[in-house]
């Protein structure tokens, strides 16, 4: 397997950059920016920019590796394994999952280790993922729990708000794709997106968001000007950014849905390259006045 389809994180801009916060709301201005034009077609991520069910994760992938490295028979104790995993994990979040066992591959590697596939690590890690949340997945399926509890705030209302001015709405999730397009289902999002719901493939040559991207540009012959992301990983922002598109940064709260925006999140994505950073959508109205009125051609 080769790293050739999804960039690393590129430093695009400096954290410090002069923001400031559209009147009346949590939408936060990165350097002054102002939207060209209108968007002409919208990209979402999914856990963690739309979805919660996914939400601790990384409390299951983390654990996970460091019982692999533990294995190799390293000298190294549980708190620095942890601290090893969880900074490569959270520095490769918004690739597609496998890249993150690819990491811990060559990790195993690098402590005398005969790594497995990563393929298999994948698996492994999904396993106990489902096992995890599959309590979620069930409330949803019981109508326990409605889809608005297991959405970022707001989503609804932003989704609603993107139908009515007919834009067509686009889904990419470095998940593997039968468990995105589930949970879509899960979460009554089918009627938002349709068929344009994009995930992992094991063949790590088969998907990229910025595949997805061209796909989107080239079909519709339209130039990247007219693109719309929202994301919560760099990759997404990059991809947009790099397209020529208006990345939203969503430095979402994901256990507590407080409203606040995650600092890591926040650092991170400007960094990144966003043009904007919201915490949710709950100021979703004055979020789509600014990109539609401020950006009227």
């Amino acid at each position: 397997m080769t790293d050739n389809l999804e960039d690393d994180f590129r430093h695009i801009q400096d954290e410090s950059v002069p923001t400031q916060l559209l009147p009346g709301s949590g939408i936060e201005i990165v350097n002054g920016f102002v939207p060209a034009r209108p968007p002409g077609h919208v990209l979402f991520d999914f856990d963690g920019t739309l979805s919660l069910i996914r939400e601790g994760w990384p409390e299951v992938m983390v654990p996970m590796m460091v019982e692999f490295l533990q294995a190799t028979g390293t000298t190294e104790n549980v708190g620095e394994l942890r601290d090893i995993c969880s900074r490569f994990v959270m520095e490769l979040t918004g690739k597609q999952t496998i890249y993150q066992m690819i990491r811990l591959a060559e990790e195993i590697t690098r402590r005398g280790g005969i790594p497995l596939d990563p393929l298999v690590y994948k698996q492994e890690y999904h396993d106990r993922l489902m096992r995890r949340i599959e309590a979620r997945r069930e409330a949803l399926r019981s109508g326990k729990a409605q889809p608005a509890e297991m959405l970022v705030p707001g989503s609804l209302e932003l989704l609603d708000l993107l139908k009515e001015r007919r834009v067509p709405m686009y889904l990419a999730s470095g998940t593997d794709e039968h468990y995105v397009r589930e949970e879509v289902e899960l979460l009554q999002l089918g009627g938002y997106f349709g068929r344009h719901v994009y995930g992992a493939q094991d063949d790590i040559n088969a998907f990229s968001k910025a595949q997805v991207i061209d796909r989107i540009l080239s079909e519709n012959k339209v130039d990247g000007a007219s693109l719309l992301g929202f994301g919560d990983g760099y990759v997404e922002i990059q991809n947009v950014r790099d397209a020529g598109g208006v990345a939203i940064a969503v430095a979402s709260d994901e256990a507590e849905r407080s409203g606040r925006p995650d600092p890591w999140k926040r650092e991170r994505l400007i960094g990144a390259g966003a043009h904007a950073v919201v915490p949710d959508y709950a100021d979703a109205g004055r979020l789509v006045q600014w990109l539609w009125d401020t950006g009227q051609e």
